[in-house]
């Protein structure tokens, strides 16, 4: 989970880090570890104790004994001949139960209905299926609007002309992309299709630069559909939000709208099922 830089050495701590009023009902002591135990997770590899005193705006002895106290338990350990803190095995066991016990659907589903009950739209989760570079609805939430998306469970929806699809293709390189277009080919749905390679690209770039991608009527003619990526542990995009409707509903006016309720569901999923921020 991203949570702070760990600062560079000789730079004064960040007074915030000091200073920061405690929450109620935490133990100061506990919390002052788990940070310590995040910021030592964020410097990938190890890091020295007087970097972690300065990021946590304590005294090198109050880190070294916390640090200590979670070497003894197995959460951290010293390696190297500079004694610099790394993440020891015990934190992995930890994390990795987390790992065995989620379960997306049921973390996902209630996010689906409140983002449903908020923008009045059916939603969808979709996956990516890596083996054939498809993307798989596997949950959905119908809005009760009488005119309304409804796709199947399972349904595929292609890459080129669809929100979820471009939301995966645009985590791609254009190199990536060219390469699965030539094993793909562009499809013609409609006349908003984007069957142009470079057209395609394009939109791709302008859909890493919202944070959200956008089917306007490319897959089915009068529906519109605004879409963004989960993300795992790894960083790595598995899964994605589209909110679909009518263009009589969502007009040009909206869509930033819905794009920015669709990104806060899918960092609200990301952080749930990847604890990625």
């Amino acid at each position: 989970m991203v949570a702070a830089v760990p600062a560079k050495r000789g730079k004064k701590p960040r007074a915030a880090a000091a200073a920061a009023p405690q929450a109620t009902g935490q133990v100061q002591s506990l919390t002052r570890g788990l940070k310590l135990l995040e910021w030592i997770a964020e410097s990938q590899g190890s890091v020295a104790l007087t970097e972690l005193a300065q990021q946590a705006g304590l005294p090198n002895s109050t880190t070294h004994r916390l640090l200590t106290t979670m070497q003894q338990l197995g959460f951290v350990r010293q390696v190297g001949d500079l004694g610099h803190w790394a993440i020891g095995a015990h934190a992995f066991m930890v994390g990795s139960s987390f790992l065995q016990s989620r379960n997306l659907l049921a973390i996902v589903h209630p996010i689906l209905r409140k983002l449903m009950e908020s923008s009045g739209e059916t939603v969808n989760l979709a996956v990516l299926d890596k083996s054939d570079h498809q993307a798989i609805i596997i949950d959905q939430v119908q809005c009760t609007q009488l005119m309304r998306m409804s796709a199947p469970i399972g349904g595929k929806l292609p890459m080129h002309a669809s929100g979820a699809g471009k939301a995966f293709l645009s985590q791609l390189s254009d190199e990536e992309v060219t390469s699965l277009l030539h094993r793909q080919g562009l499809h013609t749905y409609t006349h908003a299709t984007l069957v142009s390679p470079l057209h395609l690209k394009e939109d791709l770039a302008q859909t890493r630069k919202r944070g959200y991608s956008f089917d306007d009527e490319e897959h089915a003619l009068g529906l519109r559909c605004v879409a963004a990526c989960i993300y795992d542990e790894h960083h790595e995009a598995f899964a994605a939000i589209s909110l679909s409707g009518p263009v009589s509903r969502i007009t040009d006016d909206r869509v930033t709208e819905l794009g920015a309720l669709v990104i806060k569901a899918a960092k609200e999923v990301t952080l749930a099922y990847g604890g990625v921020r």
